[in-house]
């Protein structure tokens, strides 16, 4: 069912309203203010998304919330020099992450539309004296940034929060460079949620309620002019699915799934669905 736009501002809202609590009320833990996909997190919690021991040593107290349902790093081959951006970038964990790895020569950016996660990050940045690392206030379906200017894209559990994912993805292939890539960490939907799931804000901010099928997923991303479309199951994520909703069987519904995509070398900076026709000329 279509949104309309104060429909779509509506949810934004609910989800602004919520992680803002989150980002206040916890300090490298989730607290009672949490959102489901929080799941009872303790540090450790991450090595079961595919994070390792040294990953979890080299950022700041407090930018792993675990929040994420994967680790976007894994598929993401990040080179030194290049420019990132972290769609949705909460504490700032997989951008300090991607910092490391792009070395003094590279850029990571993050996204983020709760001005208390960006004040977070801004801080945690701040305390590991990380130069490369810049954390800007913006919608992921309206991006702070210009077009063609990243490398690559990625987003850890987020994207399944947007009440407009087309959008999303037709401003992510417009802000990449031609030849850039999606490296995405996300939920999505197995089968309908029964209606009392579907209708529940704790299962909308708690990264189950708003996500699509795979099906959906790829034909956006097509659509919004990517190719080598990949969306790929976890199977073995309803082990900490189960966690988020306890009692309500959500891990037969949704599940974690990576998500690749890549911009095609030699295209416009926008989409042919939303390209302006003197844009195409």
């Amino acid at each position: 069912m279509s949104m309309n736009e104060k429909s779509k501002d509506q949810v934004r809202a609910i989800v602004r309203d919520q992680y803002g609590k989150v980002a206040r009320e916890t300090t490298g833990s989730c607290g009672p203010a949490a959102p489901g996909c929080c799941g009872g997190f303790t540090p450790d919690a991450s090595l079961k998304l595919g994070y390792s021991a040294d990953d979890l040593a080299a950022v700041p107290e407090g930018a792993n919330m675990g929040l994420g349902c994967g680790n976007p790093q894994a598929i993401a081959s990040l080179k030194p020099g290049e420019t990132v951006l972290d769609l949705g970038s909460g504490g700032g964990f997989d951008c300090f992450l991607a910092a490391k790895q792009v070395g003094p020569t590279g850029r990571v950016i993050g996204v983020d539309m709760t001005p208390d996660m960006v004040s977070k990050a801004r801080a945690n940045a701040q305390q590991l004296g990380t130069t490369n690392v810049d954390f800007r206030l913006g919608e992921i379906e309206h991006l702070p940034l210009a077009d063609g200017s990243v490398d690559v894209i990625l987003s850890n559990c987020v994207i399944n929060l947007s009440p407009d994912k087309a959008a999303v993805f037709r401003d992510a292939f417009r802000v990449l460079k031609p030849g850039g890539r999606l490296a995405i960490s996300d939920v999505v939907m197995l089968r309908a949620l029964p209606q009392a799931l579907e209708q529940d804000v704790a299962a909308l901010t708690g990264c189950v309620s708003g996500a699509a099928r795979v099906d959906e997923v790829e034909r956006l991303l097509k659509e919004a002019g990517f190719s080598g479309v990949l969306v790929k199951v976890r199977p073995e994520s309803r082990d900490f699915i189960r966690d988020w909703l306890p009692g309500s069987g959500v891990e037969d519904f949704v599940a974690s799934a990576t998500i690749e995509a890549v911009k095609p070398a030699g295209t416009a900076c926008c989409a042919p669905s939303c390209c302006a026709p003197e844009a195409e000329a």
